[in-house]
């Protein structure tokens, strides 16, 4: 699965990735960011994701753009072994566009075209 982060540049955008638990055991994932631009990412909650049996959490994933050209990295989630049980390893693909830039100040100058 992709998640794709859309947005201005140098601007912060969250999203969430929802994870359901269909055991009947808790399930504990460490999460880790990996890749080219993956120091451009970040997960703010913290690397460790407990899931309760039969519930749904969400971890936030948050980007922040530095640079025009799309930024790429994998978000890996995995389990940790917990009472005996393992849950599968999930692989998410990271990837970034910037779509519009603001500028951050506007300077008026004045100065003559040509001089003799």
């Amino acid at each position: 699965k992709t998640i794709e982060f859309t947005g201005a540049l140098h601007a912060t955008v969250v999203k969430q990735v929802c994870l359901k638990n269909p055991s009947l055991k808790t399930l504990v994932y460490n999460a880790t960011l990996v890749g080219r631009d993956a120091d451009d990412f970040s997960l703010p909650k913290g690397n460790t994701v407990t899931i309760a049996p039969k519930r749904q959490t969400s971890v936030n994933v948050e980007f922040t753009s530095r640079f025009l050209h799309p930024a790429e990295a994998v978000l890996l989630l995995i389990s940790k072994n917990v009472g005996g049980i393992d849950g599968a390893t999930l692989t998410f693909s990271l990837k970034s566009e910037v779509k519009h830039i603001e500028p951050t100040d506007i300077l008026k100058c004045k100065s003559p075209c040509y001089e003799l």
